[in-house]
């Protein structure tokens, strides 16, 4: 179950799509539910999140599960070919670390946008009710519209955009653009010639930030086409021919990734340290700084857990694979993530 709005949701269609792995895709609205019957209701999440999969457990009963990376892990697992983790440890885990601010402070940027322009609030009212019914009557959508705009703008102080943070936000958003231009310049995916999850995680957040919400999409058509192009790309590549041999090689990283990893660690580092922090203090508001700027929000606790499990990555890599991370990180800021 997902929704066209959900960049997690498009990440995955992505992934699914590129590693050719079939799906049924249900749209979130209580007015487009399959028809199912009573003595057989769909298992809820602990968590409700899209996109939403219903697999078998050990146990073989189907449960709700979510949270895009495990899962993109756990099929890593069960279907095999297309793989989307590069088979050197060491890109694997500067994947794993894109990815994470792909999915995290990317995002940031994509709410941002959408629920701070009253062009983009206005649009994402008019549209997100929509996608659920197409087939809704007017009277129905104003209400809809008015009940999401509320509940995703209320949901900023959790994702940390608020007027002493958006300057900071848009900043980092204008930096990565023209950083991300320059590495597409010489390879076609972050990864090299085929995609990583990373690529999926940064594809996910741009389909909103290019492709729908025109606050940010105006800014890419004007200062990085080539960004708004490879955003179309990503959305089906199933028919795109891969090797083993497509991965950077991570004895010859590039410098455009590199320049990537910089801003991972001016930025999102330092905030993940920041709220990794507060969570522990048991603070109620996060109040650190970000680029030199002060940054204030609420503490996110998922954010906390993502911190932890970069963490568990980097000390289950072997010596000598941890030295070459070390050695790739060296001067980026990434190093404090570690520390």
């Amino acid at each position: 179950m997902g929704s066209p709005g959900s960049p997690y949701t498009r990440k995955m269609l992505g992934m699914m799509r590129f590693r050719r792995i079939p799906y049924e895709l249900t749209l979130q609205s209580r007015h487009a539910a399959p028809a199912r019957k009573k003595s057989e209701p769909r298992p809820v999440p602990k968590v409700p999140l899209l996109p939403t999969y219903y697999l078998p457990n050990e146990d073989g009963e189907v449960v709700a599960v979510t949270d895009s990376s495990p899962l993109i892990r756990r099929f890593e697992t069960e279907y095999t070919g297309r793989s989307v983790l590069p088979a050197d440890p060491t890109m694997a885990f500067i994947d794993m670390l894109l990815e994470d601010f792909g999915d995290e402070w990317l995002t940031k940027a994509m709410f941002h946008y959408r629920w701070s322009y009253k062009a983009d609030i206005h649009k994402a009212g008019e549209i997100l009710p929509r996608w659920g019914n197409v087939s809704a009557a007017e009277s129905e959508i104003a209400p809809l519209s008015k009940m999401i705009a509320e509940r995703q703008i209320a949901r900023l102080s959790y994702v940390g955009s608020n007027e002493i943070t958006g300057p900071v936000i848009e900043a980092s958003f204008k930096r990565f653009l023209h950083l991300f231009n320059a590495h597409l310049g010489k390879y076609p995916f972050l990864m090299g010639e085929r995609p990583g999850s990373s690529d999926f995680a940064f594809f996910g957040q741009l389909t909103a930030l290019s492709l729908f919400d025109p606050t940010p999409q105006a800014l890419i058509l004007q200062e990085t086409p080539r960004v708004y192009a490879w955003v179309e790309i990503m959305e089906d590549l199933s028919g795109l021919p891969v090797d083993d041999q497509d991965w950077i090689d991570p004895d010859n990283v590039p410098d455009t990734l590199l320049g990537l990893l910089k801003e991972v660690g001016r930025v999102y580092a330092p905030y993940l340290v920041a709220n990794a922090k507060a969570i522990m203090a048991g603070d109620t508001e996060l109040n650190t700084t970000i680029d030199g700027k002060p940054w204030t929000q609420n503490p996110f606790p998922y954010q906390a857990k993502c911190l932890m499990w970069l963490r568990d990555a980097y000390e289950g890599l072997g010596d000598s694979d941890r030295a070459k991370i070390d050695a790739i990180l060296s001067g980026t800021g990434c190093e404090q993530l570690f520390e």
